[in-house]
């Protein structure tokens, strides 16, 4: 008679959860059976492969690993197929010279012996292919899943796999930080990290922009489009290589390089992971990698997501976990990434991947059968992974649906990630921009967009990312400013009411997001001081050019243009962060939100922060409440002639508390909040 199978144990801290968030508790037993799933694949890891840590090693295996001795050990799994080749420049591009030996559950394996005095039968820089021979007699050349470094020739569409091991590979020379307890982010992406119009390098990064972002008061990097992905113009969205750094931007060693020197200056740098699907490319890809259209992904239509036309995971599949555990171990171990932002969550936890849902924050929407449980296991499973194995690691989720507990601990049953997005934020400033005039602003919505996040979950706030910069939207500065950013940015032109409104309005929406609406910030590269226009990649509908794919740098630090004062404001801003730290901070104490007057007022991490919106009023004498009593003086002015502002404040003002309660605190401050048809903010300290 079999034995029954132990019942998994409950969520250890659900409860912490319940009481943190009461009406979350009828969904008690569907956080009891995610977090069931997910021990008993975790069990099922340590019984039948020793554990997460041999489990997420498993890139040392497979794919085309050289041993010590000079051996060369090939692994791959290709459950469709009916025999496994490997061919390249070694063999003279035989096909069936060296046949993988068939092992059990679609595995295969194939060991060459070192040559003579050791010499690796596979040299470095040397192509290779996989050989498949499909279920119905069609050989099928291949680029390993695991392979670590694919290049396209000038001449060819598709790229090819050349075997990385160098004699002496980059070592690193530095630590990486510690994790941050608050996250000031610079959204990058290395190809378009130049002026000039092509496709910058790692070296151009590590030399150009890490002192620029150093110097901005950025304290973290993250890096979009390094997963290797054949067509450029997709953002690195559609990846085709998992375990490749992009090639267009250098070898291996070169971005091995980038993140030691990032390192070096004390910023954390995080990767733009891509796991929630993949390129459909099957000659440079994983898609019907074995000949089956099924392999990683679910067969049919349910392995094809129908707006990004790319394949989708089989996140309930043994292999599948391997594969996407170990892609992010190597990319943490081998690269020394810091932590991980999740792309595309959304899509991952709903069956429907989140296409034409409108989701309101009723709790019925995140629990139920819609719900991709497999994916949010395997999410449960990386973040325990990572912080097991790398305690300092960050992860963030870019969930746009709100999934409650998504940032809270594996233990209470929640998704284990330390941060998630903000995504309301950009939306809420665009449509604001777009559709109400400057008098119909509305502070209560704006300041309910700002801090309506989940209790003891944290956010990562941002005014606008990548995002809106792309062609077919627009960045909140040409929202602004428009057309007039190509003829009146030049402080030899007169300041026009569009340019002085805009550099204005510019600043607060960054600032009041920056010190109101998260737990950490995040800008898109360029977007600190205003990049002009949009971002768009070399395609055929733009005749191959790059002319929209470079970050003018140069804008910024010519003396002549007003670009100038935005980036000014933006380092003040962060370097004022790092001085008082709000972003680690409890949440603010929003004492006046005034509709008429159009002013914010709030208090966060021993400062007030005072934003007068109103499009021409200003005010003398104005009361602002405050909880600590004592001398304030002026800290930060957006209308401080360094930021192109007015120079309307006599910062040598002191301001001094009064017992007078007023707004709900039981001091107050009288104000000279002078406007003059122009829009201001300040940061004043005790």
């Amino acid at each position: 008679m079999a034995a029954a199978t132990a019942p998994s144990p409950p969520a250890p801290q659900l409860l912490r959860l319940l009481e943190l968030d009461p009406y979350l508790a009828p969904f008690e037993q569907d956080f009891q059976r995610r977090y069931s799933l997910f021990y008993k694949r975790l069990k099922n890891i340590e019984e039948n492969e020793g554990g997460l840590d041999k489990f997420s090693k498993s890139y040392k295996t497979f794919g085309v690993n050289q041993f010590v001795d000079g051996g060369v050990y090939c692994k791959e799994w290709a459950p469709g197929a009916e025999a496994v080749f490997l061919t390249g420049d070694f063999n003279g591009w035989n096909p069936f010279s060296h046949p993988y030996k068939k092992m059990e559950y679609g595995k295969w394996e194939l060991f060459i012996p070192p040559g003579q005095d050791g010499y690796p039968p596979v040299p470095h820089g040397s192509k290779l292919k996989v050989v498949i021979r499909a279920q119905n007699g069609e050989l099928l050349y291949r680029i390993s899943p695991w392979a670590r470094y694919v290049v396209r020739d000038e001449d060819k569409v598709n790229y090819d796999w050349v075997h990385w091991n160098p004699p002496q590979s980059y070592i690193r020379r530095h630590p990486s930080p510690k994790r941050l307890k608050s996250l000031r982010i610079y959204e990058s992406h290395v190809g378009i990290a130049s002026p000039e119009g092509k496709i910058a390098s790692y070296k151009n990064f590590t030399y150009n922009v890490l002192p620029r972002i150093k110097d901005l008061g950025y304290n973290c990097v993250q890096l979009m489009a390094i997963m290797e992905h054949a067509y450029y113009a997709s953002f690195g969205y559609q990846v085709t290589s998992f375990f490749a750094a992009s090639s267009r931007y250098g070898t291996p060693d070169d971005l091995k390089e980038m993140i030691d020197v990032a390192h070096s200056m004390g910023i954390t740098v995080l990767l733009d992971v891509v796991h929630s699907h993949a390129s459909k490319n099957s000659e440079d890809g994983l898609n019907k990698f074995d000949g089956t259209d099924s392999c990683f992904f679910h067969s049919g239509p349910k392995g094809t997501h129908q707006l990004w036309d790319s394949r989708l995971f089989d996140y309930a599949n043994w292999e599948v976990l391997r594969f996407l555990l170990s892609n992010l171990r190597m990319w943490l171990e081998d690269y020394g990434f810091d932590g991980f932002r999740f792309d595309g969550v959304t899509s991952m936890l709903y069956h429907n991947h989140g296409i034409g849902t409108g989701f309101s924050g009723d709790y019925n929407e995140y629990f139920g059968l819609h719900v991709d449980e497999d994916a949010l296991c395997y999410l449960m499973l990386a973040n325990c992974m990572t912080n097991l194995l790398h305690p300092e690691c960050i992860t963030i989720a870019e969930d746009v649906s709100g999934m409650p507990a998504l940032c809270r601990p594996v233990v209470e049953g929640g998704g284990g990630f330390n941060y998630r997005l903000a995504m309301a934020v950009p939306d809420k400033w665009i449509q604001i921009i777009k559709e109400l005039k400057d008098e119909d602003w509305n502070m209560g919505n704006i300041v309910y967009t700002l801090t309506n996040r989940r209790y003891q979950e944290k956010y990562i706030a941002y005014a606008e990312s990548h995002d809106q910069a792309l062609v077919g939207d627009k960045t909140l500065a040409f929202r602004l400013m428009d057309a007039e950013m190509y003829t009146n940015m030049s402080v030899l032109s007169p300041l026009t009411p569009v340019i002085d409104r805009g550099i204005q309005l510019h600043k607060m929406i960054r600032l009041i997001t920056h010190a109101l609406g998260g737990d950490s910030y995040l800008n898109f590269m360029g977007n600190e001081f205003g990049h002009p226009e949009w971002l768009d990649f070399p395609r055929k509908g733009n005749n191959e050019s790059y002319h929209y794919a470079r970050r003018q740098f140069n804008l910024a630090d010519d003396h002549l243009l007003r670009y100038r004062f935005l980036n000014a404001f933006d380092r003040d801003m962060n370097k004022l962060e790092e001085r008082f730290g709000w972003l680690a901070s409890p949440p603010a104490f929003v004492s006046e939100k005034h509709e008429s007057n159009k002013v914010i007022a709030f208090e966060r991490a021993g400062l007030v922060f005072i934003f007068n919106f109103h499009p021409y009023q200003s005010y003398v004498d104005y009361r602002v409440g405050v909880e600590t009593p004592g001398k304030y003086k002026i800290l930060l002015d957006s209308d401080a002639p360094e930021y192109g502002g007015h120079q309307r404040l006599d910062h040598s003002t002191e301001y001094f508390s009064e017992e007078y309660p007023h707004n709900y605190r039981h001091k107050s401050l009288m104000e000279n909040l002078r406007v003059l048809y122009r829009k201001t903010t300040k940061i004043l300290i005790c």
